[in-house]
């Protein structure tokens, strides 16, 4: 069972952004150019960029296996009273290791505990192994959407969404 590590001081946040890195660029040159993932990282990953959304209400956790650094989330209760989960990534070496189902059940915790009652997400559209992911915990496609990030680079992703209402 991973630990989870709230992530709140500079070293901490410090290592989440190497960790970040490295894992968007494990992952998204299949997707992404490398320019792309090189200018992501920097504007939603990078430690300034970290420092603000923490500053804004965010919230990480790094997720330790073994003592090692195996993925993050990220989420943030939003004033309509869901929780957007921004982020939410595993190391290639921890994949299909049931992680990602583990950091799910942590992320609905939280909802819970602020009285959330939904979750949503941006998923790429392309990235149909996150998104098989994300249906299969329940999450259900509610629109597509396209946001210029500005650099010359948009995001093309659909938007998915859990409703916790019984």
């Amino acid at each position: 069972m991973p630990n989870f590590i709230h992530v709140v001081c500079e070293a901490d946040i410090q290592g989440l952004a190497e960790l970040a890195s490295e894992i968007w660029h494990e992952f998204f040159p299949c997707i992404l150019t490398v320019a792309q993932i090189d200018y992501m990282v920097e504007k939603f990953q990078s430690v300034p960029a970290l420092q603000q959304q923490i500053a804004e209400g965010y919230q990480y956790y790094v997720l330790e296996q073994n003592g090692e650094k195996a993925g993050y989330f990220g989420v943030c209760q939003k004033p309509d009273s869901s929780l957007f989960l921004s982020k939410l990534y595993v190391k290639k070496s921890f994949r299909g290791q049931g992680l990602s189902r583990i950091a799910f059940e942590k992320i609905c915790q939280i909802a819970k505990q602020l009285c959330s009652h939904s979750i949503w997400l941006t998923v790429n559209k392309y990235n149909t192994h996150a998104i098989q992911v994300y249906q299969r915990f329940g999450m259900q496609k509610i629109r597509s959407e396209v946001t210029d990030i500005g650099g010359g680079f948009v995001m093309d992703d659909d938007v998915y969404s859990l409703s916790l209402r019984n």
